[in-house]
C-alpha cells in the first residue's frame, strides 16, 4: 500500500506495520451535568447550562450524579469490563475552558476495566479501561482560521464544561484506517444501544482521540506514538491514519525519529500539525480529590444493570446470520439501520430469508423503514419469489409501503403492475437476439457479462415489469 507523504510523493508501507490505540470521549446521555445540577443541553445560548460549581467558584462542592455511573456500568458490561470501585482524582492544568484549572477524572482506579469488543469481521479488540471525567467549556477563536494563533480575540462558553464523559481506551491492536472506523463504528452502536449516548460525532457527543506508531513488519518493539486530538468523524479518522502513518515512516526512512507529541487533524489540507509535545502522567499531578469519596457500585447495582442491558450488536449480527445464511458487511448494514428486528419477523411471517435480507440492505434506508408492517414485508417479498412482482416492481411497491403502508398486492395493482405472460417475454427475448447477432454469439461462447446487456434491454422494452431472473432463464434456455 503506497499512501501520499508530506514531501509529495508516496511512502511504501508494505515493509512496515501500523499500531493504533484509540482513545473516545463519550458524553454521557444525563440530564445534568456530572458533579452539579446544571442541565446538559446541546445547542443552548452560550453560558446558560452553567452555575457556581461549573465557573469553579470557591466554596462550590461536587456532588456525583448517579445516573452517571450507571451509565458508565452499561457501558462496562456491553464491552465485557470488570466493573470495580473506583477513585476521582484531580488533573491539574491550566487551560481557559477550565474553570477550576483542573479536571475530576479518574486515573489510577478507574470504573471499568480490562474488557474487550468484537468487530463485525469477527476481530476482537481489548478495552484497557474507560474511566468517568468532567468535560471542559470550549473555546472559540475568532479569525481566519479558527484556531489560537493568529486569532484577534477569544471567546469561552461553559456550558459543556462539567458535563460527564466516559473515556474508553483501546488497547494497541489496531492495525489500519479500515479498522479503526470499524472499531469507533461498533463501539458508538454499543453506546446507543445501551442508552449510554447518542454518538453523535458531528454534536461532539463522541470525540476520538487516536495514538498512532509504526513499526518494522515483525517487530514486537512498539514505535513512538503520536496523539491526533478531537477527531469528530470516521472519514476524518481514515484520512488521519493514513497520513499520520505515511508522515512517520517517511521521517523514518529519511534518517529522522519520530518525537512523541499532540497532533491536530487539519481536515481543509489533509494533514496533521504539532500542537504541543505530549505531556506524561507526572506533568498533570494527578492527586486523589478530597471532596469525593470513592465510588462503590456493589455487586447487586452491577447484577441488576446486567440483567437490563439489551441485545447487542454483534449478537444480533449473529442471530440474523443464523436466520438468513447471510453475512459480511450485508448483515452488518442492516443491524446498523435497526433493521434486524423487522426482517426476523418478515422471515417469521414466511418471507424467503435471503430476499428479505437484500431488500433491507439496498432497498429500506428510510427513517421509517423499521416501522413496515412485517406480514406486509413478508407478502410483498412472497409476491416477488412467486414472479408476480419484478424484482424493479417490488422495490416501488416497497418504497409506497414504507411511506404510505397498505396492502402489497392492492399497491402493485394501483400502480399497474402485473406478471408479464412468458409468451410475451418470449417474444420479445427472440427480437433482441435476432436483432443483436454479435452480442447474442459472446453469449453463447460464455461471456456471462452480455447477459447485463439483454436483460437491460429486455427491461427498457417493458418499462422495468420483466423479472431479470426469468429474462436470463430464457437466454440460457435459448443458447442450448
Amino acid at each position: 500500500m503506497t499512501i501520499p507523504a508530506p514531501s509529495s510523493t508516496t511512502v511504501d508501507l508494505s515493509k512496515w506495520e501500523i499500531v493504533i490505540g484509540l482513545e473516545v470521549h463519550a458524553e454521557l446521555a444525563t440530564a445534568t451535568k456530572l458533579f452539579s445540577a446544571a442541565p446538559q443541553l446541546f445547542g443552548a445560548a452560550p453560558n446558560t447550562n452553567i452555575d457556581p460549581l461549573t465557573l469553579g467558584l470557591p466554596g462550590s462542592l461536587p456532588v456525583l450524579n448517579e445516573q452517571a455511573v450507571e451509565l458508565a456500568i452499561r457501558v462496562g458490561l456491553a464491552l465485557n469490563c470488570t466493573v470495580q470501585r473506583s477513585v476521582f482524582a484531580r488533573k491539574n492544568y491550566f487551560y481557559p475552558d477550565l474553570p477550576k484549572d483542573y479536571q475530576i477524572s479518574q486515573y489510577d482506579q478507574p470504573i471499568d476495566i480490562d474488557g474487550w469488543l468484537e468487530l463485525p469481521s469477527g476481530k476482537h479488540v481489548g478495552i484497557e479501561r474507560a474511566h468517568l471525567e468532567e468535560d471542559t467549556g470550549k473555546s472559540t477563536h475568532a479569525g481566519d482560521t479558527g484556531r489560537l494563533q493568529g486569532a484577534s480575540s477569544s471567546l469561552v462558553d461553559y456550558n459543556r464544561a462539567g458535563v460527564p464523559l466516559l473515556e474508553i481506551v483501546s488497547r494497541p491492536d489496531l492495525r489500519d484506517a479500515d479498522q479503526a472506523r470499524a472499531y469507533v463504528s461498533e463501539l458508538r452502536s454499543i453506546l446507543v444501544a445501551v442508552g449510554a449516548s447518542d454518538g453523535k460525532m458531528e454534536e461532539g457527543s463522541m470525540r476520538v482521540d487516536c495514538n498512532v506508531s509504526v513499526r518494522p513488519q515483525g517487530s514486537d518493539t512498539l514505535g513512538t506514538r503520536c496523539e491526533i486530538k478531537n477527531v469528530n468523524s470516521l472519514r476524518s479518522l481514515g484520512r488521519a491514519v493514513d497520513y499520520e502513518a505515511a508522515r512517520q515512516v517517511d521521517l523514518i526512512e529519511g534518517g529522522g525519529t519520530v518525537r512523541q507529541e499532540t497532533r491536530h487533524w487539519n481536515e481543509n489540507d489533509g494533514r496533521t500539525h504539532t500542537l504541543r509535545v505530549k505531556e506524561e502522567a507526572d506533568d498533570y499531578r494527578y492527586f486523589t480529590d478530597p471532596d469525593l469519596v470513592p465510588c462503590d457500585p456493589g455487586d447487586e447495582w452491577i447484577e441488576r444493570v446486567r440483567a437490563e442491558l439489551p441485545v447487542l450488536p454483534a449478537a444480533r449480527r449473529a442471530r440474523l446470520v443464523g436466520a438468513t445464511g447471510g453475512g459480511g458487511e450485508g448483515v452488518a448494514i442492516v443491524v446498523e439501520r435497526g433493521l434486524d428486528g423487522l426482517v426476523l419477523a418478515a422471515i417469521e411471517a414466511g418471507a424467503d430469508a435471503g430476499r428479505a435480507l437484500t431488500h433491507a440492505e439496498h432497498n429500506l434506508s428510510d427513517e421509517r423503514s423499521a416501522e413496515l408492517d412485517p406480514s406486509a414485508f413478508a407478502k410483498l417479498v412472497g409476491m416477488e419469489i412467486d414472479g408476480k412482482l419484478s424484482a424493479t416492481q417490488a422495490k416501488t411497491v416497497l418504497a409506497t409501503l414504507v411511506a404510505e403502508g397498505g396492502d402489497p398486492a392492492e399497491v402493485a395493482a394501483a400502480a399497474g403492475f402485473e406478471a408479464m405472460d412468458t409468451s410475451e417475454l418470449e417474444g420479445i427475448v427472440d427480437g433482441l437476439i435476432e436483432a443483436n447477432p454479435a452480442e447474442w454469439a459472446r453469449f453463447c461462447g460464455g461471456d456471462q457479462k452480455v447477459t447485463g446487456f439483454f436483460v437491460g434491454q429486455v427491461m427498457r422494452a417493458t418499462k422495468g415489469q420483466a423479472d431479470g431472473k426469468v429474462v436470463t432463464q430464457l437466454l440460457n434456455a435459448r443458447k442450448g
